[in-house]
């Protein structure tokens, strides 16, 4: 019986990430399907609607929004609705939470926040991973930060959440990691095997088998 729960155990993490993803891409078709393909069948009447238009049509309206918005009129057309939905009570908080965190893991704008530090917590050998969201200040009230400061957060392991903190610059070390490589460390505590840099993949040769030298 410790044999088959074992094995169980194993075949469930292999299963889970798969499951979850085939769920997450499911749900989005036929999300698509549901709302799009309703307006496309009315419009063009039922004889003509064929299953999957719908996935279709979000595929190619998320597509043709990507397009537009490299041209300057289309960009400010989108930050127009961004202001206003900002200004709104009551939305602006739901809606700027989920901007900021879906904006969080896009790779266009990881200009913004591309540096992985390691941030030193009362014993100089206990440190946190995180990652700076901000060095500047200025538009903010007095006493959050200064030029001295930064703003790091740091990510939770196995949960959506973390904590934003100011600290001084000379606490914190620079580390050589893509922002996606360091969340994907930081939200498995560490399982994920990954070492690749900003440099490309480091050599793991010389470090996977400490013995290696003596056989």
């Amino acid at each position: 019986m410790k044999k088959i729960g074992t094995w169980f155990l194993q075949g469930l993490l292999a299963i889970a990430p798969i499951a979850l993803t085939v769920y997450v891409l499911y749900w989005l078709a036929t999300s698509a399907e549901s709302l799009l393909g309703g307006a496309i069948s009315y419009v063009i009447g039922e004889r003509y609607y064929l299953p999957g238009m719908g996935v279709a049509a979000g595929f190619l309206l998320t597509l043709g929004v990507g397009i537009l918005l490299r041209l300057w009129l289309f960009r400010k057309v989108f930050d127009l609705v961004d202001t206003i939905l900002n200004k709104i009570p009551g939305i602006q908080s739901v809606y700027g939470s989920i901007r900021d965190l879906i904006g969080f893991f896009d790779s266009t704008k990881q200009r913004e926040f591309d540096q992985t530090v390691m941030v030193t917590v009362g014993d100089p050998q206990v440190r946190l991973m995180g990652l700076v969201t901000r060095d500047d200040f200025s538009d903010l009230p007095d006493g959050i930060g200064d030029d001295k400061t930064v703003a790091v957060y740091l990510p939770m392991s196995y949960q959506l959440g973390g904590f934003t903190v100011m600290v001084p610059k000379s606490k914190v070390q620079a580390v050589d990691m893509k922002v996606d490589q360091t969340l994907k460390f930081l939200l498995t505590a560490g399982v994920t095997s990954e070492t690749k840099g900003k440099n490309g993949p480091k050599d793991k040769s010389k470090s996977a088998n400490p013995k290696s030298g003596q056989e």
